[in-house]
């Protein structure tokens, strides 16, 4: 009887949840249909890689919430408990003009974390924040230096760098872009570096060679001294785990010194870990002039971010007439946070987070790769714990062509099929209009659970084979 009464108190507690939501709560780039006839997905609670709903259902947290929870669900208490001592002891307090101690201490990690000569960190809240101070780090940093017309930014197709207005007007999302614009004028966009439907002849260097020669074309047609800087992820997410070819690290590196463009990598998701080191621009081999980060840094159990720079673009902005950065966020490097960030780098130490990753990336990849036997797999791609599947109706072709649109596939097909098995990830439609099924779990997945995982989107592919493509 106790039983039962527990199962009616929590339906109950479901659907008041359920119409609470749908009548105040406005959620972050959710469908209309989901405030009306699609029951909203209520997570009650995680342990380790795993959350549950609060009717009881389990899933495997293959997105590690947005690529931020890297640690896991299991460590809240530790991390708790750095944010309670902290918030008895100094609950708020901002870095303008001031500075305190999980600041300071929080900064003096990263720098050592970060690539040679990244010893200056600048805290934020989210990756958007990031990335929009070093918008205007780069802006300032020319300006000090007497180079008043560089002022426009190149990045590449497809790329996402947050909501926020200067942000949006980076991305080359044109999906999220076109309802807003027009936006911030002098952003250009270069092709990102997706392989996978390139020409079968073209050599990896005539690859790179072609990626760098439209970027050095570019600055060139828009004058040298009017750009200002390039926005690139080690690993670009959207798109779909888009790597770098050799040579590209060391190219658009020398492009930026010959013409004076400020190198911008956007670590908020390659960060702290995902690509099996603390930062992607160390594992591609870039030299960045500035790094954006966010996600990882706390394993989204505190919203914190910031940009990591160099002796060499601070100084110029610090002996200017300013003699400032002209930027500050009311709770850019909150104490709490900052708290909560260093509790989480060192377990990230302490259970060794980092070498999971290396160790199990080859299994994890080789274990995607197998699933390229299914007809609609055409391309498996990524690093580390950061992969995507290209689905094709046709490989020869590389394409989505059949009776089955992309997307009617996705929303009524593929999404509810990996939810229903018990694997949250990310299924869409990419810019080329072919379903992705997009994988990045939190750090501490274990062999165990790649070998669920992968087992899970095995079922879920068999299931969507001969589905109209002829």
């Amino acid at each position: 009887m106790t039983i039962l009464k527990n199962v009616i108190a929590q339906s109950d507690k479901n659907d008041e949840l359920q119409a609470l939501a749908k009548k105040h709560l406005l959620l972050h780039f959710t469908h209309a249909d989901y405030y009306d006839n699609i029951p909203l997905t209520i997570i009650s609670r995680g342990e380790g890689c795993w959350i549950w709903d609060e009717s009881g259902n389990r899933y495997l947290d293959g997105l590690a919430g947005l690529f931020c929870v890297n640690v896991g669900y299991s460590h809240g208490t530790e991390i708790g408990e750095a944010v309670k001592t902290q918030m008895s002891q100094l609950p708020y307090f901002s870095n303008w003009s001031y500075a305190h101690e999980p600041a300071i201490r929080l900064a003096t990690k990263v720098a050592s974390l970060a690539p040679p000569e990244m010893n200056r960190v600048f805290f934020t809240s989210s990756g958007s924040e990031s990335n929009e101070s070093a918008m205007k780090l780069v802006r300032q940093y020319h300006l000090a230096r007497g180079d008043h017309a560089k002022t426009k930014f190149i990045a590449r197709r497809v790329s996402y760098h947050g909501t926020s207005y200067g942000a949006l007007s980076l991305n080359g999302m044109t999906n999220i872009r076109k309802t807003f614009e027009p936006l911030m004028p002098g952003v250009r966009h270069v092709s990102n570096t997706k392989r996978y439907k390139r020409p079968t002849d073209e050599t990896e260097a005539q690859f790179t060679a072609f990626l760098l020669d439209e970027i050095e074309s570019l600055i060139i047609q828009e004058g040298p001294d009017t750009v200002a800087g390039i926005f690139i992820e080690p690993l670009q997410n959207a798109g779909g785990s888009l790597t770098p070819p050799a040579g590209y690290a060391e190219g658009i590196r020398s492009l930026c010194d010959k013409y004076g463009v400020v190198l911008v990598v956007d670590e908020v998701i390659c960060g702290f870990g995902r690509l099996g080191e603390w930062f992607g621009s160390t594992r591609y081999g870039i030299k960045p002039d500035i790094i954006t980060f966010a996600k990882g840094i706390a394993s989204g159990h505190m919203p914190l971010g910031g940009m990591i720079t160099s002796d060499a673009v601070i100084e110029p902005i610090l002996a200017s007439p300013q003699k400032m950065f002209l930027h500050g966020l009311t709770y850019g490097g909150h104490p709490a946070a900052c708290a909560a960030a260093l509790a989480n780098i060192e377990i990230m130490e302490r259970e060794k987070v980092l070498d999971n990753v290396r160790q199990n990336q080859d299994y994890f990849r080789a274990k995607l790769e197998a699933l390229k036997t299914h007809d609609i797999v055409g391309d498996v791609r990524g690093d580390g714990y950061h992969y995507s599947l290209e689905l094709v109706s046709d490989k020869a072709t590389r394409s989505w062509d059949c009776a089955v649109l992309s997307s009617d596939f996705v929303s009524s097909r593929l999404a509810p099929a990996l939810f229903k098995s018990g694997l949250l990830c990310r299924a869409a439609v990419d810019h080329e209009g072919t379903p992705i099924i997009q994988l990045s779990p939190p750090l501490i997945l274990s062999r165990e659970e790649i070998d669920w995982l992968v087992e899970k989107l095995d079922q879920v592919l068999r299931q969507q084979t001969n589905i109209g493509f002829d």
